[in-house]
């Protein structure tokens, strides 16, 4: 038996008339959100980072594609780790269907990864996706902008997500149930090396045959791409979590 509140038809309408103003009231907080994001100031990329792509060896102002702006989405892939993070990957799953459309209206969207890049051609063939995916192993890249830290970085406290955390054990944290454990042991490495990597979108734009870094998210600001959240969000019963119960799209069903 239920126990949410049950209403006429009636009653439906009057609460959702009223839950439509404050939807309404977001949507325009979000419009300026936007506005001011684009706001931000540009600071030029002096650094020539080098990827590995399909088509070979690229420089960052190559991942335009001739178009004016790149998105990158920064994917928990590690050189140590023997497959992407599940996380990551259920994020990764709404892209292929997005960067033609992107393509189309001036933008680039790629992830960027720190493993070599017969890792992510494997991966990406096993989980079926088309969209573009660099290596930027043995560059800088993935470190300037706050997507992965040194074994010393972390053992001092990393800048993530614009503050600082407090500083990890020597050992890698291994408890029992929590997500890093657990998303750790399901891409074949210890938590410690797991959190060497961190989800993070950025933005850049070339202009002038300058490329410029506009913007950056970690965290929850990644979760505006997340498709899957925006759905649940909408759904009866909503996120309706108690713990981490994804799985990769390959291994629902699976023990």
């Amino acid at each position: 038996m239920t126990k949410h509140r049950i209403g006429t038809r009636k009653e439906w309408l009057a609460s959702r008339l009223e839950l439509l103003e404050v939807e309404k009231d977001l949507t325009q907080r979000s419009d300026e959100v936007a506005r001011r994001r684009q706001e931000l100031p540009w600071v030029a990329v002096d650094k020539d980072y080098r990827f590995e792509t399909d088509e070979g060896s690229a420089s960052l102002a190559d991942l335009f594609k001739g178009r004016s702006q790149l998105l990158v989405y920064h994917f928990m892939f590690g050189p140590d780790f023997e497959a992407g993070c599940p996380s990551c990957s259920m994020i990764a799953d709404g892209f292929n269907g997005s960067t033609v459309h992107l393509a189309n209206h001036d933008v680039m969207l790629w992830a960027i990864s720190r493993a070599p890049l017969e890792k992510l051609r494997g991966y990406k063939q096993r989980m079926g996706w088309t969209f573009p995916w660099a290596s930027s192993h043995g560059s800088d890249f993935n470190f300037d902008f706050s997507a992965s830290y040194t074994k010393e970085q972390q053992s001092e406290g990393i800048e993530y997500n614009f503050h600082r955390e407090a500083k990890l054990p020597p050992r890698a944290p291994q408890e029992n149930g929590s997500a890093q454990s657990k998303f750790a042991a399901m891409c074949g490495i210890d938590s410690f090396t797991y959190m060497r990597d961190r989800p993070g979108v950025s933005a850049f734009v070339l202009e002038g045959g300058t490329v410029y870094h506009a913007y950056s998210s970690y965290a929850r600001g990644v979760d505006g791409i997340w498709g899957m959240y925006q759905w649940l969000d909408r759904a009866p019963k909503g996120r309706n979590e108690t713990g981490v119960w994804w799985k990769r799209h390959d291994e629902y069903g699976k023990p």
